[in-house]
């Protein structure tokens, strides 16, 4: 008894060691290799846009961004790679890339089946549904019977089934992986609608020659929870970036931008000193220093400061934040970060 009760411990040690050292694979594989390596998507304004210079930028782009600073203190030491729908999950999961921060909505599925871990939520959406006004629709019950441009291997696909199916209507998918053949298909007039999340109808409109001869009907027919995601099984990696996003939102809510950080870093507020790592070490059980979220704020700012840079009222996506559900819990919205203690 006492020799199975010892060989059962040294078991339960060895898969402990073995968790534990994969558990740092992946931070330890971005610190070889010198950079992160992150997905995107295909080029949209406002969450991941790409310069004539080769610079990206965007609120997607920037979860990149706040990764690489918190473990290298330069948010520019990322790889980008720009990916379609439909290959997005594959590439994550082959150990192609590391994170994947491309508007892409928590599902069941998604969570559980595809080898993959969401890292939360940076950006709360709905499925909307984009029509020309010259088309004087304006309303979604409208469309019975409309040719909708709708990517392929989506829930904007699935979502687009339900809801017509839901109200007995019918309509016909023109479908395509890549959004860009889909913006074109529908400016050209191949299809009567464009539907996708409500941010990525804005984001591309504001592209458009003309984004005043659009309209976004009032309609959102889904909920589309948007967040980074790793692969399963890297724990620790999962909490690096989990905690960078967690670390954002509580920087915004205590009032921690990149104005008055060294300011803040003398505060006796016990909160802002543990976000900051003047007191306690939060990094230390993710391998990051005691100060990864003076990193972040330094090069990235708060969550609050990179909404209103990329995506907010007085950008050209246009999207206001005030009381909607992206706002701060404290301002009626969802966005919360747990505790930093």
């Amino acid at each position: 008894m006492k020799l199975g009760l010892t060989l059962l411990a040294a078991a339960a040690a060895m898969v402990t060691v073995s968790t534990a050292a994969y558990a740092q694979a992946t931070l330890q594989q971005v610190r070889t290799r010198g950079s992160l390596n992150c997905q995107v998507g295909l080029p949209t304004p406002g969450f991941y846009a790409l310069a004539a210079n080769g610079t990206w930028s965007g609120l997607d782009v920037d979860m990149c961004r706040a990764v690489a600073a918190a473990i290298f203190d330069d948010p520019n030491r990322v790889q980008y790679q720009s990916v379609t729908s439909a290959v997005r999950f594959t590439s994550l999961a082959n150990g192609e890339s590391d994170m994947l921060s491309r508007t892409t909505t928590w599902t069941a599925v998604r969570d559980t089946q595809l080898g993959l871990e969401f890292a939360g939520v940076n950006f709360y959406d709905g499925q909307g549904f984009l029509v020309p006004r010259a088309s004087n629709i304006t309303s979604a019950r409208q469309l019975d019977g409309a040719t909708v441009c709708v990517l392929t291997g989506t829930t904007t696909e699935l979502n687009l089934a339900d809801y017509f199916r839901a109200n007995n209507m019918t309509f016909r998918a023109v479908t395509n992986e890549n959004v860009n053949v889909l913006v074109e298909t529908y400016l050209g007039g191949g299809c009567d609608a464009y539907t996708n999340d409500k941010s990525g109808l804005a984001s591309r409109r504001a592209a458009f020659p003309s984004p005043n001869d659009h309209i976004i009907l009032p309609e959102t027919i889904s909920k589309e929870p948007l967040g980074p995601v790793v692969r399963h099984g890297d724990q620790n990696w999962g909490d690096i970036v989990r905690w960078v996003l967690y670390g954002m939102i509580e920087a915004e809510e205590m009032g921690v931008n990149q104005g008055n950080l060294a300011e803040m870093q003398r505060s006796t507020n016990p909160g802002i000193r543990r976000l900051l790592g003047t007191e306690g070490n939060v990094g230390q059980g993710m391998g990051l220093p005691a100060d990864f979220m003076v990193r972040v704020i330094r090069h990235i700012g708060n969550y609050g400061e990179a909404y209103e840079r990329h995506v907010g009222a007085n950008t050209p996506v246009g999207i206001p934040r005030a009381n909607s559900l992206n706002a701060l819990w404290t301002n009626g919205g969802l966005m919360y970060a747990m505790p930093f203690r």
